[in-house]
């Protein structure tokens, strides 16, 4: 595992990958750490979405953003609704989502793009976070797995449409599945463990974990299940293995906040860009 937190100097901290180039993209994670939001959303909330104030938001945003050496009207992001469109940006679409929800990209769940300097960032609160970096012909990606998105197998969609769009092939892609809620926590019920059974026919028993008679699901391992079908090698695929529900106290984590009968939380966000 390659995975690290990296502290910066204005006391935000970067969650990276050591396997990716630095000198050809730019990538973190954030915390939940070193931001201006009040509860529940304290205190780097990053997302517009879940009721937190804009004001505080967007000076969170600015804070990580200019951290890794861009402004907030470069970044795009899109509107995030648990499917598996993935959609291609270039510099058309600079800043889409960067100040106001509602001019996110729409309906989407995974971006990737050629275009350099242009940073995709993600949300999250528990779902997956997979970043992909075809160093060989200069492109990246980034997808939303949650649980939906996960059956869908939309980090094997988006590996796939990357091929399509810049000739990626799933030998030479770098993976990193990064912060996430882990099977330690993440207990389902029957729709979920009938659905999962279906994408996955011969290895829900990989994935579908009995602890104490109640069941757990391995989105980890589900999301490097479906890139080995595709032809990525294990040793490419980096997986983190932190849950964001046991550290919830570096992670926002909607499980965490449930346990706590709080009904919202923010979002730490995933962000990366070809340099």
């Amino acid at each position: 595992m390659s995975y690290f937190l990296k502290r910066t100097e204005n006391n935000l901290w970067h969650g990276k990958f050591s396997t990716f180039p630095e000198d050809l993209i730019t990538h973190a994670v954030s915390t939940r750490l070193g931001g201006v939001s009040k509860p529940p959303f304290d205190s780097l909330n990053l997302a517009l979405h879940v009721g937190d104030e804009p004001a505080d938001v967007l000076a969170n945003r600015k804070k990580f953003i200019r951290s890794l050496g861009f402004n907030v009207s470069d970044i795009v992001t899109p509107n995030q609704v648990h499917g598996d469109k993935i959609f291609r940006v270039d510099e058309n679409y600079r800043g889409c989502g960067c100040e106001n929800y509602a001019d996110s990209i729409p309906e989407t769940d995974a971006l990737i793009t050629n275009t350099p300097n242009l940073p995709l960032m993600l949300c999250f609160a528990d779902c997956v976070p997979i970043f992909f970096v075809d160093a060989e012909n200069r492109a990246v990606g980034l997808a939303h797995g949650g649980w939906k998105g996960t059956l869908k197998k939309i980090a094997a969609k988006t590996l796939l449409k990357m091929g399509d769009e810049f000739g990626t092939r799933p030998k030479d892609c770098l993976i990193g599945i990064a912060p996430s809620i882990g099977a330690c926590c993440y207990e389902v019920g029957g729709a979920v463990i009938d659905k999962c059974k279906a994408a996955f026919p011969k290895n829900f028993d990989e994935l579908l974990i009995n602890r104490d008679g109640k069941i757990y699901l391995d989105l980890w391992r589900a999301n490097v299940l479906q890139l080995l079908e595709i032809g990525v090698p294990e040793e490419n695929i980096d997986v983190t293995e932190d849950c964001t529900c046991c550290e919830s106290s570096w992670y926002f984590s909607y499980r965490a906040a449930q346990k706590k009968n709080l009904d919202r939380t923010g979002r730490i966000a995933a962000l990366i860009a070809l340099n």
